[in-house]
């Protein structure tokens, strides 16, 4: 089994962000890979990464990165892949992560999730590798109908607390 998305963090203690990335790929059974690199401590491994993803195979990749969060654009300026960056708390809130990646210069996209958003950086791969494969469109389709129908058995519940003043 080949890799069709790429997962990278900075380090491994970015993992409790990112495997959320990876649970939604493994349900979704699209193959994936996962790394550590770092954009500033091993510089040549990134480089060697970003210029061969796209002959390994590689469809979509999912930098995650806290701090000065440069990894996924240094990823995204190297190849044609699409990249999605998941800005990291690691200080700052992570306001910090989340400006570095999504302030990328005119000409070097970077798709950016939410601080930790690594689940939906997750789906957007699915989604985007959905474009030309659709028994992975209908997984999505499936998977978008029951968090629709989480919200509607919510409500039901809902519904059954009671209060003086409730009015519903």
């Amino acid at each position: 089994m080949d890799p069709k998305v790429s997962i990278i963090m900075g380090s491994t203690s970015d993992l409790p962000v990112m495997e959320k990335a990876a649970k939604v790929l493994n349900d979704f059974c699209i193959p994936f890979e996962i790394n550590a690199l770092s954009a500033h401590r091993t510089p040549a491994e990134v480089e060697s990464f970003a210029t061969n993803a796209q002959q390994r195979g590689i469809e979509v990749i999912i930098a995650g990165a806290g701090m000065a969060a440069h990894l996924p654009g240094v990823i995204a300026a190297m190849t044609p892949i699409p990249v999605i960056g998941v800005p990291i708390n690691a200080s700052l809130d992570g306001m910090d992560a989340l400006l570095a990646i999504a302030q990328m210069p005119p000409g070097i996209p970077v798709a950016t999730t939410a601080i930790n958003g690594a689940m939906n950086a997750g789906i957007l791969a699915a989604q985007i590798l959905a474009v030309g494969d659709s028994t992975l469109k209908a997984k999505i389709v499936d998977f978008k109908a029951s968090l629709k129908k989480k919200i509607v058995d919510a409500n039901q519940e809902l519904a059954k607390v009671k209060y003086d003043y409730k009015t519903n």
